[in-house]
């Protein structure tokens, strides 16, 4: 069996219903946009890993509103990235700004999420999540 790493993503729309992305800076996925997220640290509650890691890499503060599904993608070197994505809420209106291993961040209307580099899975994921159209 292999190794489950336990990680986070956090799916926030701003109050016009656009997704927030971040251009990974780190495999997988570098250069891909992709929602915030990463790794649960030891001793971590995956809510409070979620609102770390999108404070981390894009200066935003959110809530959490509800766990709205997983997803598992092969982990570099072996083992397996449990991530669990959780829907945020906006604790405050300002811009996204890239930080630690995102290299960017911003809004995007759902409409030109096609047009975008996307993680895999990302768009049919959301989509079969419910989350966007």
């Amino acid at each position: 069996m292999s190794t489950q790493i336990p990680c986070v993503g956090a799916v926030v729309f701003d109050d016009v219903g656009r997704l927030l992305l971040i251009r990974r800076g780190q495999e997988p996925a570098r250069g891909r946009w992709s929602v915030p997220g990463g790794r649960v640290e030891p001793g971590e509650s995956h809510q409070a890993a979620v609102i770390r890691e999108v404070f981390e890499e894009t200066g935003l503060n959110i809530t959490v509103v509800r766990e709205v599904g997983t997803v598992r993608r092969d982990a570099l070197g072996g083992g397996t990235y449990v991530i669990r994505d959780f829907l945020g809420e906006l604790a405050e209106v300002k811009a996204p700004v890239g930080g630690d291993d995102a290299t960017d961040a911003s809004f995007f209307a759902i409409e030109r999420l096609a047009e975008l580099d996307t993680s895999d899975g990302l768009i049919e994921t959301l989509t079969e999540w419910g989350l966007i159209k």
